[in-house]
């Protein structure tokens, strides 16, 4: 299957967190990438909707840590409903 890869509803959630706040901060893929100290090519391949690259809770720890904030704000304030339990995984 090419194109879009299925990311759950969660992962996509906090990619898309992560990709709002460095446009807030005005920050490239490169600043985001040593933030958390890995590869900008890394972060390219988070943000692009064709590759399975994703976040995780270390990554997600580090952000909260420099930017500030608490892990829990890279969350949705609920559960992200998944219409389909087979969707899980």
């Amino acid at each position: 299957m090419e194109g879009k890869v299925k990311l759950d509803l969660i992962e996509q959630h906090v990619i898309d967190f992560v990709r709002k706040l460095r446009a807030d901060k005005k920050l490239r893929q490169e600043d985001i990438a040593y933030i958390i100290g890995v590869k900008a090519s890394f972060i390219g391949n988070v943000e692009n909707m064709s590759n399975p690259a994703k976040y995780n809770l270390k990554h997600i720890n580090v952000f909260a840590d420099h930017f500030g904030l608490s892990p829990k704000d890279f969350m949705p304030p609920t559960a992200l409903v998944v219409k389909n339990k087979d969707e899980t995984g």
